[in-house]
């Protein structure tokens, strides 16, 4: 597959995941929209369906939408050339960051009301811990990443014919189950490049980015979707 095809599919897939993703939140943590309030569950299945929009629209590219799926694929024996490699990550980190824009845009009048809480606002961006503990929060990220990564392997070689919906119910299984603790990020782009985002948009009272806690959702995921890669190899799922 070529750097073009991969680099403009996993672009818009990513940005359509994070659109869908940050929306969600934005409906549920933002004062007077019509979701205000809605719940964890909702926001679940925001990002299930979000997952479920940006797999179909980046099929051509194999839809990995996810740094560490590129990754686990990557440490499980996919053939994925370097210049290959390169396009994924690109593509999903400024897909991701194209997603959070628009979900600004979309919210611009409720993100600018002086109601909304200034970590409301950052929420919609990029997760944070429940309890701050920096080893067990990247613990948590590790486990909910390897289940996503070697479940989306195992989804490989199973003839199911669910596709894109399987992977949005195990997202959506993942964030009800494993979400509580961080947010479940379960993707470095997911969250660096909507803090990136949040940092740069001129968001009327937005407080700080949380920069301290920005290393967590991108090496959890990372070394959560390598463990799974190797051991999707080792049980022979690839």
């Amino acid at each position: 597959m070529d750097f073009g095809t991969i680099f403009l599919h996993e672009t818009i897939g990513t940005a359509l995941l994070l659109l869908l993703g940050t929306g969600v939140v934005a409906n549920v943590a933002l004062a007077k929209t019509k979701g205000f309030d809605g719940g964890f569950l909702l926001v679940n299945f925001g990002w299930g369906i979000g997952v479920f929009a940006g797999v179909y629209a980046a099929y051509k590219s194999g839809a990995h939408l996810n740094p560490a799926v590129t990754l686990g694929l990557l440490a499980s024996g996919a053939d994925l050339s370097a210049g290959q490699i390169v396009a994924y990550l690109l593509a999903q980190f400024l897909g991701a960051f194209i997603g959070a824009v628009l979900c600004w845009l979309a919210y611009r009048k409720h993100f600018d009301d002086p109601d909304s809480d200034p970590d409301a606002k950052l929420a919609v961006f990029s997760t944070s811990p429940g309890i701050a503990s920096p080893f067990w929060n990247v613990m948590t990220e590790v486990i909910g990443t390897f289940v996503l990564v070697f479940v989306v392997i195992a989804f490989g070689k199973t003839p199911s014919g669910l596709g894109p919906l399987a992977v949005a119910l195990l997202v959506v299984g993942i964030g009800a189950s494993l979400g509580g603790p961080t947010g479940y990020a379960i993707n470095p782009a997911r969250d660096l490049s909507p803090r990136i985002a949040h940092a740069v948009l001129p968001i009327r009272n937005k407080g700080g980015s949380n920069w301290g806690y920005s290393w967590v959702p991108v090496v959890g995921p990372i070394i959560g979707g390598v463990l799974a890669g190797i051991v999707a190899n080792l049980v022979d799922y690839v």
